[in-house]
């Protein structure tokens, strides 16, 4: 395969970040370095120690206090609640029986939390979902700071935890980590059919147990959600990133090839660690060239708007600094390539029939759309990520994988698209700055103007649809929902309410300093929008009848009210956000979290 030489916009914002990044990443990389040259951890605990963290693990007692095998640490999101980690319950037994066939140890390091935004989507839980990515990330750290590992084994597929993972697996970056998918579950429902009864239900033209039919025969099996939100945007970015092995991401569970890869991630553990010769610490993996290329494919395939803000975090966690700026200046040279819904009818099952991944990094490679010659867990370059498993006779092997796509009504190449820019646009002017998916949203709304609505909670929003108060074009601003005011929770649940607007026939836009998801849909929205209200950015100087412009194409989010910038900030009462559903446990992190711009973070 050829390559084209590496786009000049690609090369460009690479070359940016790793010289904004100069100073935190050099720091970084120090410290990987001393961590590495003190040699392999176990060395250095005393023998009391050792005798603890090996009580349990009978026969392989004498291999692991020889300390010359390596020793892998599985941190697990496993719970049987959510179906996408449903099947980590068996990981850790195939995994230690794969290692052990090749001489090395594993051990559950310990486990993260694992929050459904499905089950809290439109509930208060949803206060604690972005915070919980932080939570995740300091309890893998808690896990690994046994200091045992000589590689980590990181299990974890949805919204907040692979990016969590991440910014542990950065943090004790001087060891290797790879990323052990689950896989999505078998197709149901189609997610059009599906969307199409949430409008129903939403315009009062069916009932509860119609919605609750759909909804089941959607999510119904293990493993991920089959649309292409956060969770298998995700995936997406681990293999293209470098931390799967080649074409692990969209395998069903339960299958054969599925635990034959669970099987060989362990071993690829045991082989990249710096007892031999392979050695693939996790830091040296996540420099400015996989953060880019991860951007690239969050772009090609039209990815959760949620990235925009994990990125930056995990990011930061290895010393890189991602600005707005990089997603929306590589946005504008790659090509929206797949069209998995909520950008098209696909689920990521017929993405991947498709050629999926591997179809994808090919094509990009081909165009010059990444940096081909990033670390990864499988070797130099991504050239390994174009060739595909198969399990014949038994046995696990790659192949190469499919020049051209199977169904180009799904997956296109880079030279013939299906829109020339990828999704996403950054915005800015003087209501703040945030970002906006517009893969999904018909062309003639990529431009909305229009009187406001001013509401301070999404419920208000459904009470006043019900209502009947929604006639005319409207911009519907939702505030006080940024990561101080409450946690910054998702607002998904109104995309029906919204759309059931659109199909209306009326011009409809929301901006909000809150999230939206990787199944956005339709609807124009500014999302992330930074200052947010409560921390007296100008979102919260807007009142009823402003008429603000949302527009894509120049990137702008700008109110058009003459004084509007001269009004003093609305104060909100935001007591209520502090109890209950345990918001109580989660005050520190109200206070000291981050702006969206740089990932609403609050460990980094």
């Amino acid at each position: 395969m050829t390559n084209s030489p590496t786009n000049a916009t690609i090369a460009r914002v690479t070359d940016r970040i790793r010289q904004r990044s100069e100073g935190p990443r050099g720091e970084y990389l120090g410290r990987l370095r001393a961590a590495v040259a003190a040699g392999p951890v176990r060395a250095h605990l005393a023998c009391g120690n050792q005798a603890h963290a090996y009580a349990a693990m009978g026969a392989q007692k004498a291999l692991l206090a020889e300390g010359r095998v390596p020793n892998i640490g599985i941190v697990t999101a496993y719970n049987d609640m959510l179906s996408a980690h449903q099947p980590y319950e068996t990981f850790p037994q195939r995994i230690r029986a794969a290692l052990a066939g090749v001489g090395a140890t594993a051990q559950v390091a310990g486990g993260v939390p694992a929050m459904c935004d499905g089950v809290t989507q439109g509930q208060t839980g949803m206060e604690m979902s972005l915070f919980s990515r932080d939570v995740i990330a300091l309890a893998a750290g808690v896990a690994l700071s046994h200091n045992c590992f000589d590689a980590a084994l990181y299990l974890g597929v949805c919204d907040k935890i692979v990016p969590g993972l991440i910014m542990a697996a950065a943090t004790f970056g001087h060891i290797p980590a790879v990323f052990v998918p689950a896989g999505p579950m078998t197709s149901g429902l189609p997610n059009d059919e599906k969307a199409k009864v949430r409008q129903q239900f939403a315009a009062g033209e069916v009932g509860r147990d119609a919605l609750m039919a759909a909804e089941m025969a959607s999510y119904h099996g293990p493993g991920t959600c089959t649309f292409y939100g956060t969770a298998n945007s995700n995936q997406m970015l681990m293999e293209i990133m470098g931390l799967h092995l080649p074409g692990a991401s969209f395998v069903n569970p339960n299958t054969p090839l599925r635990d034959a890869l669970t099987e060989q991630a362990a071993r690829r553990s045991a082989e990249i660690t710096a007892l031999g010769n392979d050695f693939r610490p996790a830091g040296e993996i996540l420099d400015e060239r996989a953060f880019v290329n991860g951007i690239v494919g969050l772009m090609a395939t039209g990815g959760s708007t949620n990235l925009v803000l994990h990125l930056p975090a995990m990011a930061r966690a290895a010393g890189v600094i991602l600005d707005l700026a990089d997603f929306d200046e590589i946005s504008a040279v790659v090509p929206l390539m797949a069209k998995v819904y909520p950008n098209g009818l696909a689920d990521v099952n017929h993405f991947h029939a498709a050629g999926g991944m591997q179809f994808l990094i090919r094509d990009l490679l081909k165009a010059g759309l990444l940096n081909p010659d990033a670390k990864t867990v499988a070797g130099d370059g991504l050239a390994a990520y174009t060739r595909e498993p198969k399990l014949i006779d038994g046995h696990l092997s790659w192949q190469e994988g499919p020049e051209d796509s199977l169904n180009d009504k799904i997956l296109r190449p880079a030279a013939t698209p299906f829109q020339p820019q990828g999704g996403l646009r950054q915005l800015d002017g003087n209501i703040g700055r945030g970002v906006i998916k517009i893969s999904a949203v018909a062309p003639e709304y990529h431009v909305i103007e229009a009187p406001v609505r001013v509401f301070h909670d999404q419920e208000e929003v459904k009470a006043a649809f019900k209502a009947g108060e929604f006639t005319s074009d409207v911009v519907v601003v939702v505030r006080f929902q940024g990561p101080q005011a409450n946690g910054m929770p998702e607002l998904h649940s109104l995309t029906p309410t919204l759309s059931v607007l659109l199909g209306r026939g009326l011009r409809v836009a929301l901006v909000t300093d809150g999230r939206m998801s990787g199944a956005s849909g339709k609807v124009p929205a500014a999302i992330h929008v930074s200052p947010e209200a409560a921390t007296g950015g100008a979102i919260a100087k807007l009142v009823d009848g402003d008429i603000v412009r949302l527009d894509a194409e120049a990137g702008t989010l700008t109110c058009l009210t003459p004084g509007f910038e001269d009004r003093a900030p609305v104060v909100a009462d935001l007591s209520h956000n502090a109890y209950g559903i345990g918001r109580e446990l989660f005050a520190a992190f109200r206070r000291n979290v981050g702006p969206a711009t740089t990932g609403a973070a609050v460990v980094v």
